[in-house]
């Protein structure tokens, strides 16, 4: 087993709320590192929470899940995250709230801040300039590789800022409708569009989910690698679904896998979650069945 990594994730802490009354712990950041976390890496968590009820849980859970929560800050004046989250033909939409904590993720008490390894961040935190200048600070102290999980709910995004953060990033993750509405104007020929990204942002590595479809890579020799989920594949809902796939992304890329089984393992892995209820599961049997696939133990 090769040498693990050290990772750092970047950005929101959230609860979503279903319909049914019930809710569970989120945010693709979140979601990537309690992955990780129950995978058997130790992925260093920057956010920030309220001081309220929900943070208290927050705080609680990811302490009792093992996760390091030394950069996750206590915010006196903004709640913690939320998300009511309804479903259109089995699409999850979302109605994300405003001016929460995480929005305010403060670059001052990032303690211990020169990083190394790979660093993890996701777009949505990035919506309010305290948290953009926050990972701006990070990044400039950063001494690795940088995986970005663009994740585009409008109105919290803005082209000019994305194509920034790109130019930082040495892989970047999205889905497909997110790429079409990144470059509308090649979103005809998806291999060509995804080849014409993957160039002009210079990355190593170009991830795009397609749902259903599996996912397509396409690597800095304009190579494509692809993945299909099995035909017997379970839905119960897609929230996370992409979470799930960045953190086996990322998981492969720490552990060197080759490519193609990174793939397979990531769609493998994210087939299983659609399967449940949130974008997290606390049943630590449903990750030991992953370790000892993976030898990971």
């Amino acid at each position: 087993m090769k040498k693990k990594q050290l990772l750092h994730i970047f950005g929101e802490v959230l609860f979503d709320h279903f319909p049914d009354a019930t809710r569970v712990i989120g945010g693709a950041p979140f979601n990537v590192a309690w992955h990780l976390q129950a995978l058997g890496q130790t992925p260093r968590f920057v956010s920030r929470i309220g001081d309220d009820l929900s943070g208290r849980e927050a705080l609680a859970l990811a302490e009792a899940w093992g996760m390091n929560a030394e950069a996750l800050q206590i915010d006196q004046q903004h709640p913690t995250g939320s998300v009511t989250i309804t479903f259109d033909q089995n699409e999850p939409q979302y109605e994300i709230v405003e001016h929460c904590a995480y929005d305010f993720i403060d670059a001052k008490a990032i303690k211990n801040s020169t990083t190394q390894g790979i660093l993890y961040h996701g777009s949505l935190a990035l919506r309010n300039n305290v948290s953009l200048t926050a990972l701006q600070s990070l990044k400039k102290k950063h001494h690795g590789k940088i995986f970005m999980d663009v994740n585009l709910r409008s109105p919290w995004w803005q082209l000019e800022q994305l194509q920034m953060l790109f130019k930082d990033a040495t892989w970047v993750k999205m889905n497909i409708q997110e790429l079409c509405m990144l470059m509308p104007e090649h979103k005809k020929d998806i291999k060509k569009t995804i080849q014409a990204f993957r160039a002009q942002n210079n990355l190593d590595l170009l991830i795009v989910t397609l749902g259903a479809k599996g996912a397509l890579v396409c690597d800095q020799q304009q190579r494509f690698f692809a993945t299909q989920p099995t035909e017997d594949t379970k839905v119960i809902d897609t929230v996370g679904a992409g979470d799930a796939f960045s953190a086996i992304m990322l998981l492969g890329l720490t552990h060197q896998w080759p490519l193609q089984e990174t793939l397979d393992r990531a769609q493998a892995f994210a087939s299983a979650m659609v399967g449940r209820r949130g974008a997290t599961v606390a049943d630590t049997r449903f990750y030991r069945t992953f370790c000892k696939q993976w030898n990971l133990l």
